[in-house]
């Protein structure tokens, strides 16, 4: 057995044993934060503080470059690694037929490595935690990337290899767009410095932070509530 192929077995057991669970809660709760329009109120509050923290042009580089940083990291996952490794996913791989749980029966396409869930939520949050600066919402912003990816494994969609080159090529994605922004940042805005201990070094006010902290343990009793719903109604 090649090194391949023993990393290929290492993978398949930790599928296994991360993906699924007897507990109809957490498959209504993964169901649901798996969702792309569960975090909406979270990217809007990250909205909110970039245009109140920085002028028209320069909200106008970020966010046209986060739109950027989107695009680049769904086309790398979904547009060329996919095509290109053809790994079959877990709820698609017929050795693993009857091995996955899948809480909604819900198999996906026929393709998983890279995930593009995690190439994107750990582009976004590697970006704009270097945007920001700040510790607390870093974490939160990390938090949410690792829950988002893990809910993959979960729901039998991806191996956690899958997750992990996705995690590594969205943060080098965003390291790069990051680079960008500095450059056309520096060449295109006047830089603005706080030295008050109220800011972040990158010019953010740490009390317009305060919405994010809000919105996001708000959406987590959301996630909650869904659980509980998803239990009731099975």
């Amino acid at each position: 057995m090649t090194f391949i192929d023993q990393l290929i077995d290492l993978d398949k057991s930790l599928l296994l044993f991360l993906n699924g669970s007897d507990f109809l809660f957490l498959d209504g709760f993964f169901l649901t934060l798996t969702e792309t329009t569960t975090w909406i109120p979270l990217f809007l509050s990250m909205l909110y503080v970039v245009i109140k923290n920085n002028n028209a042009r320069r909200c106008l580089i970020l966010l046209g470059l986060t739109v950027l940083l989107v695009v680049a990291t769904d086309q790398f996952s979904s547009g060329f690694c996919k095509p290109f490794f053809h790994r079959f996913r877990p709820s698609q791989e017929p050795s693993l037929d009857g091995l996955v749980d899948m809480a909604n029966s819900y198999k996906g396409s026929l393709y998983g490595f890279i995930s593009g869930h995690a190439t994107n939520t750990f582009a976004i949050a590697t970006y704009f935690s270097l945007i920001f600066r700040n510790r607390r919402t870093s974490i939160i912003l990390f938090i949410w990337a690792m829950m988002s990816s893990y809910s993959r494994i979960y729901l039998g969609l991806h191996y956690p290899g899958d997750i992990l080159a996705g995690a590594f090529s969205g943060t080098i994605i965003a390291i790069l767009f990051y680079i960008i922004f500095n450059l056309l940042s520096k060449r295109f805005c006047i830089q603005k410095e706080n030295y008050s201990s109220l800011f972040t070094s990158t010019g953010y006010w740490i009390k317009d932070f305060l919405l994010l902290y809000i919105v996001f343990f708000a959406t987590m009793i959301f996630l909650v509530c869904a659980g509980l719903y998803y239990t009731y109604q099975h």
